[in-house]
């Protein structure tokens, strides 16, 4: 297996660093999904140190979480109204909690990072299950930009460089597989360490594909948190899934 197929790898690696200035003000977020969830529960797969799921508690909504990586839950634990969020320690993926939920969310481009064979099509389809009766799923991710593709595969990037430590970023893309691995290589004086990250990145319309699969559909794509209509040039999307009221 493949070091990006273990899901609480981005948790070991990322955990100290996640909280750091410079993250998207989750505040929008929040609105957005407590406006879907009404009094929940909702469930955010990958709940990380609570950035949504926090400020979505904040107004009312009963939030659960699933979180591959204790250290990411630690996180979350330290916050105020951390400890009181119930989280499962887990592969999102599979989604092993009983339900049923009128609202399953997923954000910052998470669900690329379910790399390994068929995982975003299991992620679907377990989601679907939990899923109460005409609840939504809302996925937030980017929308890839091939010419991205072209800069990194031609460019080696000096990533930062301090008085103790060097940084440089590769990117190797395999686009018949829509797939990137990422290294970040850091030079000190103690030795050299590698951090890699890799994504299973999809079109919009492929996502669609997903949830059709899982016999959801799509009701609503903003192109963000705030509403904005989606249209060729956005660059991210947040999608509304639904369940049907009844079995089809």
């Amino acid at each position: 297996m493949s070091m990006l197929d273990d899901p609480g790898l981005f948790g070991r690696q990322w955990a100290a660093a996640y909280d750091s200035p410079g993250n998207p003000d989750p505040e929008p977020a929040a609105r957005f999904l407590a406006g879907l969830a009404g009094g929940g529960p909702a469930l955010e797969l990958a709940i990380g140190s609570g950035r949504v799921a926090l400020p979505l508690a904040a107004r009312g909504v009963a939030v659960h979480g699933i979180e591959a990586s204790p250290e990411m839950v630690e996180l979350l634990r330290a916050k105020p109204g951390g400890a009181d969020l119930p989280v499962l320690i887990g592969d999102m993926a599979d989604v092993a909690v009983p339900g049923p939920f009128p609202l399953v969310y997923l954000v910052f481009n998470t669900l690329f990072n379910l790399t390994g064979e068929g995982r975003q099509e299991d992620c679907f389809r377990n989601v679907a299950r939990v899923l109460a009766p005409g609840g939504a799923f809302v996925v937030e991710a980017y929308v890839p930009d091939p010419a991205d593709f072209d800069r990194d595969e031609q460019q080696v990037k000096v990533w930062s460089v301090t008085e103790t430590s060097v940084s440089v970023r590769v990117h190797r893309y395999d686009r018949d597989a829509q797939t990137f691995l990422r290294q970040t290589i850091v030079f000190t004086d103690g030795g050299v360490r590698l951090e890699p990250f890799g994504m299973h990145y999809r079109w919009p319309e492929q996502i669609d594909e997903l949830a059709a699969q899982a016999g959801l559909t799509l009701e609503a794509r903003y192109a963000t948190w705030d509403g904005d209509p989606f249209g060729p040039d956005s660059t991210d999307h947040i999608s509304v899934y639904r369940k049907p009221l009844t079995a089809p």
